[in-house]
């Protein structure tokens, strides 16, 4: 665990987690629907690494990386059409809950005081829930919003900025835990603190906005996030 400026424990009200890349791995099934799509237009299947590194902006940028960013609009709406009707049936075939998010989260809840948690992800509404509810992932949460859950996604604050509305809590009591620069820009961007994931999907971009914090497993989840009392 790095700490580049300590998070005030005491005071912070609201956990908001990232999905992809933070809570679940969801790399592998990620990719197949990438790779389905490229089948679909009769377009070269791209290396795992290079979807990757796609991840993160949204199921649309997703999909109009990988096509190359054309210029032709309709492609991409055809594209991202295909990834979403191969992704809603195949998400849940190799994605699982990151070991050691379970048990962070569970201590996390058991604590006197709790803070509430919510998802906050660029991943669109429906292969959300679906997704949190057959990982067992729910109850720790009382919110989850999407990409498509509102008019902006992240690293727009305007998630964010709603979930602490809903909370009552202030930005300063608020940290948003992610595995990318978005994660960590949006919560610049609402004034909250932020946590990145170095077991993610897109540790790298954490290099040019670093968080606050940097953890190399979920278990540090507690040592940066819960008090010791």
């Amino acid at each position: 665990m790095q700490i580049f400026r300590a998070i005030p424990i005491d005071t912070i009200h609201l956990l908001v987690f990232d999905l992809d890349g933070t809570l679940i791995d969801s790399r592998a099934d990620l990719i197949q629907s990438v790779n389905a799509t490229m089948r679909h237009f009769g377009r070269k299947e791209l290396p795992g690494d290079v979807i990757a590194s796609y991840i993160g902006d949204g199921a649309g940028m997703l999909v109009r990386r990988a096509l190359g960013d054309p210029d032709d609009e309709q492609l991409v709406t055809e594209g991202l059409d295909h990834f979403l009707t191969y992704y809603r049936a195949h998400k849940l075939d190799f994605t699982t809950v990151y070991g050691g998010v379970l048990p962070a989260l569970e201590s996390i809840r058991a604590q006197s005081s709790p803070p509430a948690m919510a998802v906050l992800t660029n991943k669109p509404i429906g292969p959300s829930l679906a997704i949190v509810e057959a990982l067992d992932l729910a109850s720790y949460f009382f919110r989850v919003y999407g990409g498509d859950s509102f008019h902006s996604k992240k690293p727009d604050p305007q998630g964010l900025q709603t979930l602490m509305r809903e909370a009552g809590v202030l930005p300063e009591q608020t940290v948003m835990i992610g595995d990318s620069d978005v994660d960590v820009l949006t919560a610049q961007n609402a004034g909250a603190w932020s946590v990145g994931c170095l077991f993610g999907l897109a540790p790298h971009t954490l290099a040019t906005d670093p968080p606050d914090v940097l953890v190399d497993h979920p278990y540090e989840w507690s040592q940066c996030l819960m008090s010791p009392n």
